[in-house]
């Protein structure tokens, strides 16, 4: 068995599978039973100073991803610090604690919560060109609190400037990404938005942003030394894999988590091993960077890339027939591929369910 275990900030993860700040730990019953169901760390549903007003229906699993009109938590501080904390606390897994969003709501949360956190995670939702108010967010926490701060940040096309930033301004990890929005989903039953927010619109979540995720996870890694928890559209241990080879140290589990009930950390872990076992890899850490690596060796192709057929694999399934758009596929009685015709796009590679089809 691989090792699995990480550390974070001087924090031992005894894996790096752990939920997201959101439904998932909406209080202390729902922090343990994540425990129970093989979280390897807990992170609390964002609180801030006042209760969010959730507009209802807030989520919805739409074709290929996940809508939500999610906010922080719906629960007052005074039941987090009461009830909610201490629940999550009992677990005996490090406890990052979720926070938001101004430096003057920061600087009156962070002192309450100091007794139960192992780490602090400020959620920004930031989108736009001014980084002054989750810098002075962060400088709000880093003054309040002798625990590590994470810094939690949405997608950008500027993120490599934003993380580095955030690093200068003390940020001890990051966390990336959030949800990607505003998008707006329609009811053609009702003609009706399906979120029930003021103006119908939702955030994006689960697979359809993990290939986002995966490239500001990637960037940030190129220009930041501060470790990268990544989160965005995890369903299985091999997506976990992906990320820790763009950078990531550990990740977090938000939709899948949702859909599929809190044993989900577990069985991701488990793929996780599955993966490190099966490729010869001796723990998770040997794979962090590992993409940052392999493109510093990397040369350009001789020639155009074409696939190559494991006879043995092929069940005739038909899939990369149908898709092959340059028509260089056929089948009768196995599987015939012109190369002369072959664009070399690669698509029948990845729409192989049997890893029958490779490039070479």
């Amino acid at each position: 068995m691989a090792k699995l275990s990480v550390t974070i900030c001087g924090i031992n993860f005894i894996n790096p599978v752990m939920p997201a700040a959101g439904p998932p730990t909406k209080d202390g019953v729902m922090c343990q039973a994540a425990a129970k169901g093989g979280a390897g760390a807990l992170v609390t549903k964002t609180v801030s100073v006042q209760p969010a007003d959730v507009p209802r229906p807030c989520m919805a699993e739409i074709k290929g991803g996940f809508l939500n009109t999610e906010l922080w938590s719906e629960l007052p501080k005074e039941q987090w610090l009461q009830t909610e904390y201490p629940l999550a606390k009992a677990t005996g897994l490090p406890l990052i604690v979720g926070l938001g969003y101004t430096a003057g709501q920061i600087r009156e949360l962070a002192p309450l919560v100091k007794p139960y956190a192992d780490a602090l995670e400020l959620s920004t939702h930031y989108i736009g060109n001014d980084i002054s108010p989750i810098i002075e967010a962060l400088k709000a926490a880093k003054a309040a609190v002798d625990v590590p701060v994470f810094m939690k940040m949405s997608p950008h096309p500027n993120i490599q400037d934003i993380a580095q930033a955030v690093e200068a301004a003390g940020a001890d990890g990051l966390v990336m990404i959030n949800s990607v929005g505003p998008c707006l989903g329609i009811d053609v039953e009702t003609g009706l938005p399906v979120m029930g927010s003021k103006q119908g619109y939702g955030w994006l979540s689960g697979a359809a942003v993990k290939p986002v995720a995966i490239r500001c996870i990637y960037d940030a890694a190129r220009v930041v030394k501060i470790p990268i928890i990544g989160v965005g559209g995890i369903t299985c241990g091999r997506d976990v894999a992906e990320m820790v080879m763009a950078g990531a140290s550990a990740v977090q589990v938000c939709t899948e988590a949702i859909l599929k009930g809190p044993d989900i950390y577990g069985k991701i872990v488990r793929e996780l091993n599955e993966f490190l076992d099966s490729h010869g890899y001796s723990s998770v850490e040997e794979i962090r960077g590992l993409t940052h690596r392999k493109m510093a060796e990397k040369t350009a192709y001789t020639a155009i890339p074409k696939p190559v057929l494991d006879p043995e694999k092929c069940t005739l399934c038909g899939l990369c027939e149908i898709s092959c758009a340059y028509g260089a596929i056929s089948r009768a009685e196995t599987l015939k591929i012109d190369q002369e015709r072959c664009f070399g796009c690669g698509l029948c590679v990845s729409r192989c369910k049997h890893k029958a089809l490779k490039l070479a």
